[in-house]
């Protein structure tokens, strides 16, 4: 027996202005001025993360209407790869050009859960650019793959 196709429904497009409006441009480093190149994108229904060419993440929370940002310590290096992951607690996995992995811990308004940011570093394995990162459903293991075809398995236990 064949199976009905649901209706399709088309929504008006509408621009992410309130996004955009909060991400600048250019930033001033010393005498000069540098572009910022919007470079990675992901998004879930409570998130939009966004990755730069400075290597800061932008944060929207869908439902504060509020942004935030997040960078790397160190060199201002770009962002190539972000995944979102909604479970316990919303984690952002973000790569970058020179192979380095950080995971973000975000604030929960759940009580006993994370009460401030904190940042993981999966250090030293990959030597190229993150092209690929990936979620277990838990949040345990995040997988990594770079340009050069390596994949990296990382078991997380973010409460010890």
């Amino acid at each position: 027996m064949a199976s009905v196709a649901s209706p399709v429904i088309f929504k008006e497009f509408c621009p992410l202005y309130y996004l955009l409006n909060a991400i600048p441009t250019k930033i001033q480093k010393g005498f000069r001025s540098i572009v910022v190149y919007l470079t990675a994108l992901d998004t879930n229904g409570d998130y939009i993360a966004v990755g730069s060419s400075i290597g800061m993440l932008y944060l929207y929370c869908r439902h504060l209407n509020q942004m935030k940002k997040y960078n790397f310590e160190g060199r201002c290096e770009s962002i190539t790869f972000v995944k979102l992951l909604s479970c316990f607690d919303d984690l952002v996995a973000v790569g970058t050009a020179s192979g380095r992995v950080a995971v973000f811990q975000l604030v929960s308004s759940l009580p006993g859960r994370n009460k401030q940011l904190r940042r993981f570093d999966v250090a030293g394995i990959h030597r190229s650019s993150i092209t690929a990162l990936a979620w277990s459903p838990n949040g345990m293991k995040l997988f990594s793959g770079d340009d050069k075809g390596k994949i990296v398995y990382s078991a997380l236990d973010l409460d010890q």
